[in-house]
């Protein structure tokens, strides 16, 4: 499925993630590996935004917050917010919704092949990503572990992930 052996285009989204730690983490990983747009949603924290409509205490809280671990990749990277992930609109742009998840229909990464424009979506930090969002997405994929953790903490798995998918082979 990739095209060209050139890297895909990639928007990560970043959905009811509760630590600005985490989100920030995500911030410079997207920067680093060249992902063109964030959208956080649901309960994710976001930095602020032109005519942002949180009070200014707490979005200048938040932007701190997530500034502690993205560095100033917050200013690099464009986002949005969506209240719910608007997979639609993506897919009607071109994109395959790729969820991050542990499932019985999940691809391990290493054999996931990369669409050409893909929507990465990361979940909960501790449940993943809901029922109703897996059922949305194209594809889902999975980091095989080896230890005797679950998973990866959300930011690293991201990292993980962003790695493998824009490796050119």
């Amino acid at each position: 499925m990739r095209y060209n052996n050139a890297m895909p285009e990639i928007i990560v989204i970043i959905h009811n993630i509760r630590s600005t730690h985490n989100v920030g983490a995500i911030f410079r990983s997207c920067e680093g590996f060249g992902v063109s747009k964030i959208i956080l949603s649901g309960y994710s924290p976001y930095p602020k935004l032109p005519a942002d409509s949180r009070l200014p205490h707490i979005y200048n809280k938040l932007t701190d917050q997530i500034h502690k671990s993205a560095l100033g990749a917050e200013t690099m990277v464009p986002f949005e917010y969506q209240s719910e992930p608007d997979f639609i609109s993506l897919k009607n742009q071109g994109y395959s919704i790729v969820g991050l998840e542990q499932d019985k229909r999940s691809i391990m990464l290493p054999d996931f092949k990369s669409p050409a424009k893909l929507a990465l979506l990361l979940g909960e930090e501790v449940k993943g990503i809901t029922d109703d969002l897996r059922d949305s997405c194209d594809y889902l994929v999975e980091i095989p572990m080896k230890g005797q953790k679950e998973s990866f903490n959300v930011s690293v798995a991201a990292g993980i992930t962003l790695y493998q998918l824009t490796k050119l082979s």
